[in-house]
């Protein structure tokens, strides 16, 4: 098989196809997110917050302290939005229809191997059952 032929094996994968779905949706839902955390979070946070304190902007010598410290702060605020948003409050209209699982096997009490429920000897210690 050539390289082409196995690139464009690869790429026809379901997997892939997804994987760039998933990247595009993730895409416009981050800027959803961002919009969602910059026009209605931060400005509840500026009540919160002295409106003089200019932290983003520290400086530890040469190290700007401020900018990771508000990268961190911004994404902690943006990870706990998702959370509320995706986890809690759409997990409450997603249904998962969990069936009860019904087991196929059973456990051969001499050999501890699975064996089908409808068996009467065990196939690996011939033990009957």
């Amino acid at each position: 098989m050539s390289m082409k032929d196995e690139f464009k094996a690869f790429i026809m994968k379901g997997n892939v196809i997804d994987l760039a779905v998933a990247v595009v949706v993730g895409g416009a839902f981050g800027k959803i997110i961002a919009a969602f955390v910059d026009g209605i979070v931060m400005p509840l946070v500026t009540y919160v917050l002295p409106a003089n304190i200019k932290w983003e902007e520290w400086v530890l010598g040469k190290f700007r302290i401020g900018a990771v410290l508000g990268a961190t702060v911004n994404f902690l605020i943006i990870a706990l939005v998702i959370f509320l948003v995706l986890i809690k409050f759409l997990g409450k209209f997603i249904k998962k229809d969990e069936a009860p699982v019904i087991p196929t096997t059973k456990e051969c009490p001499a050999c501890l191997e699975a064996v089908p429920l409808k068996a009467t000897r065990c196939k690996h210690c011939t033990s009957q059952l």
